[in-house]
């Protein structure tokens, strides 16, 4: 059995949740959301502990966790950076912001900073097109994203 558990407040959630749906199995995003929010990834322990409170394997919750890239299946930096790679964002510079932020941070994409401080992704549209390029810090958008505008935002987490 894996180390994880839900903490008391995710637990009496899921208990709450477990009163609206009629299929364990509908529960899966949520309790990959909550899962994530405490220990902010999905761990293969997670995957196993959700297997077991949602009565399916542990390769189904992976199979959802890894279909959608919001799930984290390593750890990640303290800042996610996340770049947009649909067209709208391309056709507005955002190949040449992945470059820059690859140069600057010293990691590739889907890697992470030595120092565990950024971790930097390429993600499909994050829904911002009339505002391109969009880049997520997080849960914070940068629209209209430049480099200039990034270099202030990275210099300022760096402190």
């Amino acid at each position: 059995m894996s180390g994880f558990t839900f903490s008391k407040e995710n637990e009496k959630y899921f208990e709450n949740l477990l009163k609206r749906y009629p299929e364990k199995s509908s529960l899966t995003l949520p309790c990959l959301w909550m899962a994530q929010y405490q220990e902010g990834w999905i761990s293969p322990e997670v995957m196993e502990y959700l297997a077991n409170k949602l009565e399916t394997s542990p390769m189904e919750i992976y199979s959802v966790a890894s279909f959608y890239t919001m799930f984290n299946l390593k750890p990640i930096g303290t800042y996610h950076i996340q770049i947009c790679k649909t067209l709208s964002c391309a056709l507005r510079g955002s190949e040449q912001i992945k470059r820059h932020l690859v140069q600057k941070l010293g990691i590739n994409v889907g890697q992470s900073t030595k120092d565990m401080r950024f971790t930097l992704s390429e993600v499909e549209c994050l829904g911002s097109c009339g505002t391109a390029p969009c880049v997520c810090i997080n849960e914070d958008y940068v629209q209209n994203a430049t480099t200039q505008k990034l270099d202030e935002l990275l210099d300022g987490l760096s402190k």
